[in-house]
């Protein structure tokens, strides 16, 4: 490997917002947010979706709408009945 081209690797602590799971691994990611883990000072980086929360792996489906996106749908095409 060339030095001084790649990007720096190291341990990156990632939290699922909607479940609360924690794991340790490694990436180029970063953040202003940091905490300790075993004694190792580690970026920590907040997803809003991962495989803990997917519906897709969990089996389950919920409705992530921060927008509001979701209910004006509803009222516009939710309402209309087939005649």
């Amino acid at each position: 490997m060339k030095p001084d081209i790649h990007p720096d690797y190291h341990p990156v602590l990632f939290v699922d917002s909607a479940t609360g799971k924690e794991w340790v691994t490694r990436s180029t990611l970063t953040s202003k947010e940091s905490r300790e883990v075993d004694g190792e000072e580690m970026p920590v980086v907040r997803l809003e979706i991962s495989s803990e929360s997917h519906p897709f792996w969990t089996g389950t489906m919920r409705e992530l709408d921060t927008d509001g996106k979701i209910d004006r749908f509803r009222k516009r095409y939710g309402g209309k009945k087939k005649t």
